[in-house]
């Protein structure tokens, strides 16, 4: 009797630790990033300091390399997350998708790229792109509206003014420019750091500094993901704000030595030096909130383009209501 007594302990006990293991299990994600840079700070601080692990969530990152492919692995739900320029989800929603995808995060608010010269010019002048071979970006992407937005604030035509290449893959554009006969180029760090290093580039100015404000990066799902899955997102949109506001206090030497197993090629004193570009022209949003002055800021840069394929309302592809819940709270 006192044997089936135990017995019948021990299965209860058993019960409530599989029970206890069970509710702990983690919500997984698939997130895509458009391309591995440092502009991303934030969400590989979010990584490697465990605040998704913190909120329940397993998060599994890859590397899409380029808005169109990632947006494509987004929708064909390769992915439940992308991290990827705002302007894409305009493209998808002028297609009559059913389906779209929604910016519900923002991650980066001003364009990420630096002006590089393959010589050196310490007095360098906007005028002095003028006629010069130009390795362009991806037609229609943020890098390539923003590039093209600057050059005309100062009276430059990219398509008449420069000999523009755009026929390089986002992937390859810097190993292009420094094995071919291009003046100047637009990089992410550390890429452009790397090159000035190295005596490939220089860097000579920052598309950041000259555009402003732009809800440039952020963090989209698709309608139907973020309707069945809204406390996923709601814990990763707070594993953000978390990352952005660790960012936000701490100095680039620090916030480097977090982030470089995602620079294993990258020295961290470099590291740093890139994110206190990034730090020093507010590159990085201190909150997740995308708002309505940055969304209509970003179809003026693509209006002027040329690549607005409508004028789609900020209520329609803009989401804010996990990133003021997390924010409240």
């Amino acid at each position: 009797m006192r044997k089936t007594k135990y017995i019948a302990l021990f299965a209860i006990g058993l019960l409530i630790l599989l029970s206890a293991c069970g509710s702990n299990t983690s919500t997984k994600i698939s997130l895509a990033e458009v391309t591995r840079s440092v502009f991303y700070t934030p969400m590989y601080v979010a990584l490697e300091k465990n605040f998704f692990e913190e909120e329940g969530l397993e998060v599994e990152l890859q590397t899409t390399w380029g808005g169109d492919t990632t947006m494509t692995t987004l929708l064909s739900d390769g992915v439940d997350i992308a991290l990827v320029g705002a302007e894409t989800s305009i493209y998808v929603y002028a297609q009559d998708s059913k389906d779209y995808a929604i910016n519900f995060a923002q991650l980066t608010q001003t364009d990420g790229t630096f002006l590089v010269a393959k010589e050196p010019n310490d007095d360098f002048k906007w005028e002095d792109v003028k006629e010069s071979n130009f390795l362009g970006q991806r037609v229609g992407g943020m890098p390539q509206m923003v590039g093209e937005y600057v050059l005309k604030q100062h009276d430059i035509d990219p398509h008449k003014d420069v000999n523009l290449d755009q026929i390089i893959d986002f992937a390859n554009i810097p190993g292009a420019f420094a094995s071919g006969d291009y003046d100047y180029v637009q990089l992410f760090e550390p890429t452009a750091s790397v090159f000035e290093r190295e005596g490939t580039g220089h860097i000579v100015a920052s598309f950041g500094e000259e555009s402003g404000t732009v809800p440039y990066t952020g963090f989209m799902a698709k309608q139907s993901y973020m309707d069945e899955n809204k406390e996923a997102v709601t814990k990763f949109t707070k594993a953000i704000y978390k990352a952005q506001q660790w960012v936000q206090e701490n100095d680039p030497e620090t916030i480097a030595e977090v982030v470089s197993p995602f620079f294993e090629d990258t020295d961290v004193e470099l590291l740093a030096s890139s994110i206190e570009r990034y730090k020093n022209q507010d590159s990085f949003a201190s909150d997740p909130v995308l708002d309505k002055e940055e969304w209509e800021q970003l179809k003026s840069i693509m209006d002027e383009a040329g690549e607005l394929p409508e004028d789609v309302p900020y209520e329609e592809l803009v989401n804010t209501e996990f990133a003021e819940e997390v924010i409240n709270n």
